[in-house]
This record gives C-alpha cells, sequence and structure tokens, in this order.
C-alpha cells in the first residue's frame, strides 16, 4: 500500500490576520484605530474582495477576445 501524503496550505492569511489586529484594536480603544469608523476597520477585506473581483472581470473580458 501506497502512503498518500495531502498537503494543505492552512492557517491564516495577512488579510485575515490585519482584520483580526483591526477588529480587536477598534474594540479594545487601542491607538487611532479606536478613532476610525467600521467601514475603514472592514476595509482590508473589501478591498481583498474588490480586487479579486476586478482580476475576473479583467480575465472574462480577456478570454471572451481570445
Amino acid at each position: 500500500m501506497s502512503k498518500e501524503s495531502s498537503s494543505s496550505s492552512g492557517g491564516i492569511g495577512f488579510v485575515s490576520l490585519l482584520q483580526v489586529c483591526l477588529i480587536v484594536m477598534k474594540l479594545a480603544g487601542i491607538g487611532t484605530v479606536q478613532h476610525w469608523t467600521w467601514w475603514w476597520v472592514w476595509s482590508p477585506t473589501w478591498i481583498a474582495f474588490a480586487v479579486m473581483g476586478v482580476v475576473v472581470i479583467v480575465v472574462g473580458i480577456i478570454s471572451l477576445f481570445r
């Protein structure tokens, strides 16, 4: 019997880690983050989704004209 090894990349990514840090800082009232609006605290998430959306749109447009 051969033993198959499965590799998973698990762990937390940079955007997720940054998001958790900003939320904790906002809730704990640490630094200037306590004065930010929630829109800016959640900005790593919505910026990542916006970049992913732009990439999907660009790839879609390129694939239409090939």
